[in-house]
């Protein structure tokens, strides 16, 4: 929920005063940065020491308002190539230095004139690390930034914020999904055809499975089983995605006539939740949630321990000791974070399904899960050997 009002000079847009207000009353004073105005959201942090570009641009972020725990933003400033989507969908966003000058071969503009030029109202020179010291021990929260001359007062900013809606219970994946179904053809010789369900994909997702040969016909959010098997798919996609997957009884659904079917699926973030809910499992909203692009995850099946690319603030509830039974047969935890033991990732063992809660498409982050796109088609290479002995 954004107001911003475009700024003419930009020395003077940068000197103009601005207030981070949570809803539990602390408050920070800086100075506007990106446009002018008044935004509402989920007060959450980051902790990629990189990637700016590719965070603002997720649409997973939709509705909240990014901490930058790294001090300096903004030094690459803002390129044509490294955006996952076609506009910034963070709702607010914090830093504590932004970069006076932007210095990099393919930058094209500023951070702050990206900002100004999309509305986003963000705030600078705060004490990001108090900020963040105090979402880790109070948790995510509703927050306000309010900049320009004229500010109203304390109270009347925090009863705003406190009139904001709340992320339990929201369900946004079809606001910032496509609304047309289309084509990612595949790079060189097309191996698989794969049906994904965008529920805020990101652009370099259906790229990865291009490199390795599938043609990636992605689907929106309110896509229906129906429309997924007339793409003739040899495996299913369920994106990441904003919002409380307590509220996705309609991608479930979709998933579970999958799993009926026996289709290979693979899922991330918002559908290794969806995964979860379609098996059974409970989710629940983390404390202040993952995200950056230097979490420690271990694969349970391999003992290898990656660095991985997060931007999660809620969970799946199964057991981390114990294989489990469910209505399509046997399913395990496949990974878990070194950092708290929450469940990240899913797999059937006498179904060709899997998912994991963080983003192996490393835009931007580490590569360490790459494989998991490999192993996606490596399921569906299975799968289709099979069917031929058939």
């Amino acid at each position: 929920m954004t107001t911003s009002i475009q700024g003419t000079a930009s020395q003077r847009h940068r000197a103009a005063p601005a207030v981070l207000v949570l809803e539990d009353g602390r408050i920070f004073r800086g100075r506007a940065y990106g446009a002018v105005g008044v935004t509402f959201g989920e007060a959450v942090f980051s902790t990629g020491m990189t990637g700016y570009q590719e965070t603002l641009t997720d649409p997973s972020y939709h509705r909240q308002v990014v901490v930058m725990t790294a001090p300096h933003v903004g030094n690459t400033g803002v390129n044509d190539e490294d955006p996952e989507s076609k506009q910034i969908w963070v709702a607010g966003y914090v830093v504590r230095d932004p970069a006076r000058v932007p210095s990099n071969w393919r930058s094209r503009r500023s951070l702050d004139e990206e900002l100004r030029g999309q509305g986003v109202v963000g705030i600078s020179g705060i004490d990001t690390r108090a900020l963040t010291r105090h979402l880790r021990e109070r948790g995510a929260m509703r927050v306000g930034i309010f900049s320009g001359n004229a500010l109203p007062d304390e109270g009347t900013m925090l009863a705003e914020v406190r009139q904001a809606p709340e992320m339990k219970g929201a369900d946004l994946s079809a606001e910032v999904a496509t609304k047309e179904a289309y084509v990612v053809p595949a790079i060189g010789e097309k191996r698989f055809t794969v049906a994904a369900v965008d529920l805020g994909i990101k652009g370099m997702t259906p790229h990865r499975m291009a490199e390795r040969g599938i043609e990636v016909h992605v689907l929106p959010a309110t896509a229906t089983v129906e429309d997924v098997y007339a793409v003739d798919p040899d495996g299913v996609f369920f994106s990441n995605g904003p919002g409380d997957p307590a509220t996705a009884d309609h991608p479930v659904s979709v998933m579970q006539a999958v799993l009926d079917r026996g289709t290979p699926l693979f899922g991330i973030c918002f559908g290794n939740q969806i995964l979860g809910r379609a098996l059974g499992f409970g989710t629940y909203k983390l404390k202040y949630g993952h995200r950056g692009i230097n979490q420690p995850v271990q694969d349970r099946t391999t003992g290898k321990v990656e660095v991985t690319a997060h931007n999660h603030g809620f969970a799946v509830d199964a057991p981390l000791d114990k294989v489990s039974d469910t209505p399509y047969g046997r399913a395990e935890v496949s990974h878990v974070c070194l950092n708290d033991n929450v469940v990240e990732g899913l797999r059937l063992l006498d179904r060709p399904a899997f998912s994991v809660q963080y983003h192996p498409e490393a835009a931007a982050g580490p590569h360490d899960a790459a494989y998991l796109f490999d192993r996606f088609t490596s399921l569906m290479n299975t799968v289709l050997m099979e069917g031929q002995r058939a």
